[in-house]
């Protein structure tokens, strides 16, 4: 079969369209009025193309579309010849619609094929190709025309394939002809497409097909609005669970999301993170890889494992407890799954299934595989001290697998069954018109699998985190290796795309964590514990010589050392400055013992009162510095972030504390803005394409100007939290001003759910009770549950695409099903290093599912704020 692909593209001087096709390229040639036209015979063997237009500039890619095309081909069509007209794919107005949330979970389609197949003319010389996916699922594209019974009947398009739709159909030249969305059942008239009439002025030639798709509909703005519910899957509780969350358990909040009128169920990330077997591995945002699912999430008797005496023994002693045992759980699972593989791990190493999972995981999941069993047996994440497997090397760890094998499998084993519960999960989301939204962390783990085998990829002589905000006065150190970004691009960023891949197998919607990290990410030296001594990557830092011309000479050290004077070590040590100045000091400098902040870690590690004062002094005294150097250029130096609490900065002449606030408000909050825009969309498009996840970003805290304005631009939904406003000068956002394309919530797992935030500070709370709730008097001492109502009922009334809640705060409106203490329902205290991850909801999921006047209340205040 001859395909000939004909596209209207207005290219400049010296620039030619060529059409991408696998990894073949096909030139187009030049025609006419912006036509450009290529051809090529097409041999068989698919039974669909994809492709996408690029433009070249002297041989080099400068431009090439946001999305592909898809092209259905029928080995029983009677036309030797398909001629395709096309249209240029930017970013649709409509981008959130065209991805997985909308075309899978939202708005996906059942019995569509069948529909078209009675009202479409098969064999017809034109047919038609039309990408519209802001279509509810109960509605139809359809076309009506002068040459269709005089614009009486209206024929259906064919949805099989949505969001695309089809139609071949007989048009004469010259006929006027409308698009419309229709009632699926009975092809009533919903909206008709806006302007004047359509006139259809192609033909094909004789033994040819012509397929038009370069049309688009012109129907006005669609806004469609759900809710949806967040919850890590280790808090989930039900009766089968075994002392944590299972993805099981999730088909029964499905069920109640379902029947609350709800749509999304947004996750924390579901990561293996077992590196040391402690309660420390609880902390999901630090998995040892980006790809495999954590063990503790399996439904031990869904994977071999018999549901005997000892095993609901062992189920009910776990489940009684109100919080996860980590260590515990994780233990007794992996006792059991190793019991399961024993008996049936040679049966399903034989399964087609698993033999084809293994062989579409390879890149990662071998890797995975050795690299957990080489942890376990050196006893320890840290690959350094795995001696020859220090240094991952593909050839020796193929060796190593060969001889340790059957511990190889067993890990493949827990993947394989993981994947294969999980898959089912999305299958019966998808059937209730529910998705699941993911979590995309930052951060990698040092001593992850993904360090091991891709070390070249990282920086692992430095630590990212978060720069002091309203969760931590001290910044936060998350201990990650930030990424090197120059040499990622070199492979057109593979380990990312393969990650996005991978995760949309799973979910249909993604939080991007800390979507700032794509524009540049708080680095900090792997000397230093506190974020306060980090700087930003990429950056523009001051020369040496640009400081001294503005009145900061560094080259004795003073405004890049801690300062020693007298009155500073009685500020941070009191009676003890006289001990910390012989101990510690010598010549007016830290001893090089105590220069770092890893160092006095490692000289003073007791808990005691006396030893931590001093510690936390030493800590403190050196942060206090006004400029940090550049790790990567010596001789150019950032200033430190928040340096005018400082006693370096009190040291200040006027004149230079003047000339350091113009300095440093104009580095964090006007230097950078153009480069780090840039920066970001250097990454965030190849994000973007590489799945079809709908993309929403974490933009909370110290965002720069170009963050927001990106996500705009790409359509990336923005998060909104009513207590942390973005606007300057406010207290509390208002929900009625939030922009469509974002999603709003009452709290997160990073802060106080709702009742206990209104216990946290007073004051503040006065304050909302009276300038957002318009309450008289004193407000109520505790958050009462027609308090929460208000609060969840403004959000549900928001502009916002998805209002999603955490559980506790749904809960929150009945004062029967309601957590007794409001403290006991934190997930996380971002301020706390080594948080215990270990909430779990108080009810299981069945007595949620039987609490049908909580359920209909839920469902009705879902339903009259026009959330579908």
């Amino acid at each position: 079969m001859k395909l000939i692909f004909e596209i209207e593209y207005r290219t400049r001087w010296g620039e030619r369209l060529v059409l991408l096709l696998g990894k073949r390229k096909i030139l187009l040639e030049y025609v006419d009025n912006g036509l450009w036209r290529g051809a090529f015979v097409h041999r068989g063997g698919a039974d669909a193309l994809e492709y996408r237009y690029a433009v070249e500039c002297d041989g080099a890619c400068i431009r090439r579309e946001w999305g592909r095309h898809v092209l259905p081909l029928s080995a029983r069509s009677r036309f030797p010849v398909l001629r395709i007209r096309d249209r240029w794919i930017d970013i649709p107005a409509d981008a959130p619609f065209h991805s997985a949330a909308f075309t899978r979970g939202f708005f996906s389609r059942s019995g569509g094929a069948a529909a078209a197949k009675r009202t479409s003319t098969a064999g017809e010389a034109v047919l038609l190709r039309l990408v519209v996916p802001s279509l509810w699922s109960d509605e139809v594209l359809a076309i009506a025309s002068d040459s269709l019974d005089a614009w009486q009947r209206i024929l259906p398009l064919d949805d099989s394939r949505f969001p695309e739709w089809s139609l071949a159909v007989h048009l004469p030249r010259g006929s006027e002809y409308k698009f419309l969305i229709a009632d699926r059942k009975t092809l009533e008239p919903i909206l008709w497409e806006e302007g004047a009439n359509r006139t259809w002025n192609r033909s094909a030639a004789v033994g040819e097909q012509f397929v038009e798709a370069s049309l688009l509909p012109r129907f006005p703005e669609r806004r469609w609005r759900g809710a949806g519910t967040a919850i890590p899957v280790f808090s989930l509780r039900s009766r089968e669970s075994f002392g944590v969350g299972e993805f099981p358990d999730l088909k029964l909040l499905i069920d109640w999301a379902a029947a609350t009128r709800q749509r999304v169920i947004q996750l924390l990330p579901v990561h293996d993170t077992t590196m040391s077997g402690t309660w420390e591995d609880s902390y999901p945002y630090n998995a040892n890889s980006s790809f495999a699912l954590h063990p503790q999430f399996l439904r031990l008797t869904a994977a071999g494992v018999p549901e005997d005496e000892e095993y609901r023994r062992l189920r009910d002693e776990l489940n009684a407890l109100a919080e996860v045992d980590y260590e515990r759980v994780n233990r007794t699972k992996q006792r059991l799954l190793r019991e399961a593989f024993a008996r049936q791990g040679r049966r399903t190493a034989s399964r087609s299934d698993y033999r084809a999972f293994v062989e579409a995981n390879r890149s990662w999941l071998i890797p995975y595989a050795a690299y957990c069993t080489l942890r376990d047996e050196y006893g320890t994440a840290e690959f350094s001290q795995w001696g020859d497997y220090a240094r991952y090397d593909e050839k020796r760890i193929a060796a190593y697998c060969l001889r340790n094998r059957r511990e190889v499998a067993f890990h493949c084993y827990v993947q394989y069954h993981l994947h294969l519960q999980l898959s089912e999960v999305v299958r019966y989301a998808h059937a209730r018109g529910v998705i699941l939204k993911g979590d995309l962390p930052i951060g990698v783990s040092r001593t992850s699998a993904d360090a091991w085998q891709s070390p070249r990829l990282f920086h692992l002589d430095a630590q990212a985190g978060a720069p002091p905000d309203a969760f931590s006065a001290a910044g936060q150190n998350w201990g990650f290796p930030t990424y090197d970004w120059e040499r990622m691009a070199r492979d057109g960023y593979a380990w990312w795309r393969s990650r996005l891949r991978k995760m949309s197998e799973y979910f249909d919607a993604y939080r991007i964590d800390h979507i700032l990290g794509f524009f540049r990410i708080w680095e900090i030296p792997a000397e230093s514990v506190h974020g306060l001594l980090g700087h930003f990557n990429p950056a523009l830092p001051y020369s040496a010589e640009e400081l001294r011309e503005r009145g900061f000479d560094l080259s004795d050290g003073r405004h890049t050392t801690p300062p020693t004077e007298d009155w500073v070590l009685e500020r941070l040590f009191g009676d003890r400055a006289g001990e910390v100045r012989s101990l510690c000091i010598r010549q007016g400098r830290l001893i090089p013992a105590c220069a770092t902040q890893r160092r006095v870690l490692q000289r003073f590690p007791g808990a005691d009162e006396s030893t931590t004062r001093l510690r936390e002094g030493l800590l403190a005294l050196l942060d206090d510095v006004l400029f940090v150097e550049d790790p990567r250029r010596k001789g150019f130096y950032h200033p430190r972030i928040d340096a005018r609490t400082t006693c370096s900065y009190q040291l200040l002449a006027p004149w230079q504390r003047e000339a350091f606030d113009r300095l440093h408000d104009d580095f964090f909050y006007r230097r950078h803005d153009r480069f780090w825009r840039e920066s970001g969309l250097r990454k965030l498009p190849m994000l973007l394409t590489a799945s079809d996840m709908l993309p929403c970003g974490e933009d909370l805290g110290m965002i720069p100007d170009c963050v927001p304005e990106t996500m705009r631009m790409l359509q990336i939904l923005s998060l909104e939290v009513q207590r942390m406003p973005k606007e300057p000068g406010e207290t509390f956002a208002d929900p009625a001003r939030y922009p469509y394309l974002s999603v709003c919530t009452t709290s997160t797992h990073d802060m106080n759910p709702l009742r206990a935030w209104w216990e946290e500070d007073r004051a503040l709370t006065a304050r909302f009770y009276r300038e957002v709730l318009h309450g008289e008097g004193n407000p109520p001492w505790f958050c009462e549950p027609w308090v929460c109502r208000r609060i969840v009922e403004m959000h549900l009334a928001s502009p916002a695409m998805l209002a999603v809640l955490p559980l506790q705060d749904w809960l929150s409106m009945d004062g029967t099903l309601r957590l007794e203490k409001p403290d006991r329902e934190r997930i996380n205290i971002p301020a706390v290093p080594r948080h215990y991850w270990r909430y779990r909801m108080h009810l299981t999921l069945e007595e949620l599912l039987a609490a049908e006047e909580f359920n209909t209340m839920l469902h009705d205040m879902i339903a009259m704020s026009r959330r579908r």
